[in-house]
């Protein structure tokens, strides 16, 4: 069952993705790749800030499905989880650029060569269900960067938009469903005249 903590294990999946893959060349540290805003990065050299979640195809979603004999459950949603993936360097200002580039790069190539995160990253109820996560980088104008980095106190950094596709959470919402025992086909008045007949 996939449980309300689908939006984390799916955000823990991406970052144990890029942890793998970002270490120890570009980003020095595993720990150094996390979940947080851009503007609290701390030791970070790489956040991953969850700005955006959105509802897939809303009327799909509808209806229930039969869970056992007599219970129906109402049918999961399927959720889209926009992240805004930002570089940060903690080198000398001539290097800092440089260093922001490689980290960005190796982000653009590990979203390409996974479009689908492996399963190993998964845990919990995602593990679960063996969910299959897609991730690509969203294209993003440069406009829209700045609205989502949205701090005047603080020089913009390269950033990027990465998406979680596929993310499901089941529905807690139950109804009792009985199974039928008896059919009556036809009008009242042609029963009772099958009846009279024989």
């Amino acid at each position: 069952m996939a449980d309300y903590t689908a939006f984390y294990e799916a955000g823990s999946a991406l970052v144990e993705l890029l942890r793998d893959s970002l270490t120890p060349e570009p980003v020095s540290d595993r720990e150094a790749v996390s979940l947080c805003s851009p503007h609290e990065s701390g030791n970070n050299q790489l956040t991953l800030h969850l700005y955006e979640v959105q509802e897939e195809n809303q009327n799909v979603n509808a209806g229930y499905y039969q869970v056992d004999r007599d219970t129906q459950r109402r049918a999961p949603a399927r959720y889209i989880l926009r992240y805004l993936a930002t570089a940060h360097s903690k080198a000398p200002a001539p290097l800092k650029e440089a260093d922001q580039h490689r980290i960005m790069g190796a982000l653009a190539q590990t979203v390409r060569d996974n479009p689908v995160i492996p399963i190993k990253y998964l845990s919990g109820s995602a593990a679960e269900e063996r969910a299959e996560l897609h991730i690509m980088l969203e294209r993003t104008g440069i406009e829209q960067l700045l609205k989502l980095w949205n701090n005047n106190s603080k020089d913009y950094k390269l950033s990027m938009v990465v998406s979680i596709s596929g993310v499901t959470i089941d529905s807690g919402r139950e109804r009792k469903a009985p199974r039928v025992t008896e059919v009556i086909i036809g009008t009242e008045e042609t029963a009772v005249r099958e009846v009279g007949e024989q």
